[in-house]
């Protein structure tokens, strides 16, 4: 997923990362014996030093970490190891990927502590608790406010927009069947025109020029002129599907640092998505891994995330950075889907856009 790659470059994370056989020792002793907590995760994760030394201060657990691909891949690793899990902990299943882990038995039930604490908006499975919300973010489409000044043209802000003539051959987007932002993007286009109009409005994005790449970091980076990278490659697309949060990380991570952040975000193209962890299921360290559910739910942890994965926190009362407020506010109306309906239909709409826009 996700894809905020820059983050995992510019972040020292001082982590322990275990290859597949290597995080046996948190189940060999049993729910209540051993003291290492292995969390399995996408490549996105992160966390400041500090933040993990607190929690193994006060817990007494010492955290390993299993980093397990995108998203999509590390859920399906999961899948197929969770009779013999490779940790104790799942986190970065989001919404649009929710469903097939709740189908397949990956997690086993657990009330976090601290849950009352998380907004209402995020909350799901509230009859069993098998997943705990921990993050929020808005795939949406950023956009060069360089380009758009140079060419006297106001930026688009609408799906509508996107498949205007004066913006034909400027976008490109992620392969809905391998990246958690194309997909996101995607389902925001279903949410928004219905069963019944994206594909038709899918059929109008790719006569207007759309360019489909693998992934997040090859179209945010390569090309999309409007990025650090992009600059460096010489990209020549203005517009990209990425997030709410990527204007600040340009602020943050610019050498030089600029003043104000070299790209805009067209709100009204935005879907919401949220990443959930869990206690997987036959977990070695029950004991342990509650306690660091408990963590990932506590305001130290959810203050933390923002500079480290650029995701929102979920709970009630969290502060985010100054330079979020200024220049990465979440979308006020974006798209949304339930689990149950992105379940229903995932898979069909997957194949019915490949057909579609890459054949």
């Amino acid at each position: 997923m996700h894809t905020k790659t820059f983050v995992a470059a510019a972040v020292g994370l001082g982590l322990v990362t275990l290859s597949a056989c290597g995080s046996s020792s948190s189940g060999s002793a049993g729910s209540g014996g051993s003291k290492t907590v292995t969390l399995v995760s996408h490549d996105s994760w992160a966390v400041s030093k500090s933040v993990l030394a607190d929690f193994e201060k006060q817990s007494g657990y010492k955290v390993r970490v299993l980093k397990s691909g995108d998203a999509g891949q590390a859920v399906n690793k999961a899948i197929l190891t969770k009779d013999n899990p490779q940790g104790d902990v799942f986190f970065g299943v989001d919404n649009t990927l929710l469903s097939r882990a709740l189908d397949n038995g990956l997690f086993q039930s657990y009330e976090a502590k601290g849950a009352d604490r998380i907004q209402a908006q995020y909350r799901v499975d509230q009859a069993k608790h098998r997943v705990t919300p921990i993050d929020s973010g808005d795939i949406c489409v950023n956009y060069d406010k360089a380009y758009f000044s140079k060419h006297k043209l106001a930026p688009p802000q609408s799906f509508d927009d996107l498949v205007k003539p004066a913006y034909k051959n400027l976008l490109v987007t992620e392969n809905a069947s391998t990246s958690s932002p194309g997909l996101g993007f995607l389902l925001g286009t279903a949410a928004k025109y219905g069963d019944d109009g994206w594909q038709g409005y899918w059929k109008k994005l790719k006569a207007n020029g759309v360019k489909v790449v693998d992934g997040w970091e090859q179209a945010y980076n390569e090309e999309f002129s409007g990025s650090a990278g992009g600059k460096k490659a010489k990209a020549d697309r203005p517009l990209v599907v990425s997030y709410a949060s990527s204007p600040p990380a340009e602020v943050i991570y610019g050498n030089p640092k600029p003043k104000t952040a070299p790209i805009g975000t067209s709100y009204g193209t935005c879907f919401r998505q949220i990443e959930y962890a869990g206690l997987l299921s036959n977990a070695g360290n029950t004991k342990g891994g509650k306690a660091f559910i408990d963590f990932l739910v506590g305001k130290e942890f959810q203050e933390d995330m923002p500079l480290n994965m650029f995701v929102y926190p979920v709970i009630e009362g969290a502060k985010v950075p100054p330079e979020f407020v200024k220049y990465g506010q979440p979308a006020k109306d974006p798209e949304t889907m339930t689990p149950s309906r992105i379940a229903a239909n995932r898979d069909q709409w997957v194949k019915s856009w490949t057909s579609l826009v890459l054949k």
